[in-house]
């Protein structure tokens, strides 16, 4: 008897073995298997980012495509130093729809198209809405400050034109003006003239902008 109990206590043994390694083979696999799934979801979760990063992109690309960007002067700055000359290169560029928008912007870099493309940069976030009335002309005369410049605005006829210097014409161009004629009084520095143009257009007001802040009809 004592070896017939033997027997079966060696036959059950192995058994017992083989299913406890098969369910620690079941376990493994299931466990592989969850971070097989959870590797491919962050996979997918990756892809899905980039293709958000895409159409981003594109919708940002399809904006810039509405601005017109004009490149209204360069300087060239030379700086000496102990080693020579160290030249840097500044940009001054204006941006604008063609239909009242407009912005500028200044920077420097060691390249000029390093620079022009900060100068764009900062136009882009320096963008102000002005009025535009029928003719695409301008509401009414104005006149722009800044610093010892001034910069005359005077309203004109469909087929005039935009008779205007360099850097004010680039800046009524890129807003949508397209008939005006301009004055510019005392220093004509291209940055002052820019400031200048800039000061008037936003404060320009319409016959109904200024209907509505008195509050009466004309």
């Amino acid at each position: 008897m004592a070896a017939e109990t033997e027997k079966r206590n060696e036959e059950e043994i192995p058994a017992v073995a083989v299913s406890q390694a098969q369910e620690a083979a079941a376990e493994s696999g299931a466990e592989a298997e969850e971070e097989a799934g959870g590797g491919r979801r962050r996979r997918d979760r990756r892809r899905g980012r980039g293709k958000d990063r895409d159409k981003d992109k594109e919708k940002r690309d399809g904006k810039d495509r509405e601005y017109a960007e004009i490149l209204i002067d360069i300087y060239r700055c030379s700086a000496t130093v102990k080693g020579g000359r160290r030249l840097s290169f500044g940009a001054l560029v204006t941006v604008g729809n063609g239909k009242g928008r407009v912005g500028y912007g200044y920077a420097k870099a060691k390249e000029v198209p390093g620079a022009i493309q900060k100068a764009i940069k900062k136009a882009h976030r320096s963008l102000v809405d002005f009025e535009i009335s029928e003719g695409d002309t301008i509401p009414h005369q104005i006149i722009g400050i800044y610093g010892a410049s001034r910069v005359i605005l005077i309203p004109a006829r469909p087929g005039t034109g935009v008779i205007a210097g360099t850097s004010v014409k680039a800046i009524l161009e890129a807003g949508g003006v397209k008939n005006v004629l301009t004055k510019c009084v005392g220093n004509t520095n291209s940055r002052n003239m820019v400031k200048a143009t800039m000061d008037a257009l936003v404060n320009l007001r319409s016959k109904d902008t200024v209907a509505k802040l008195r509050q009466i009809e004309l």
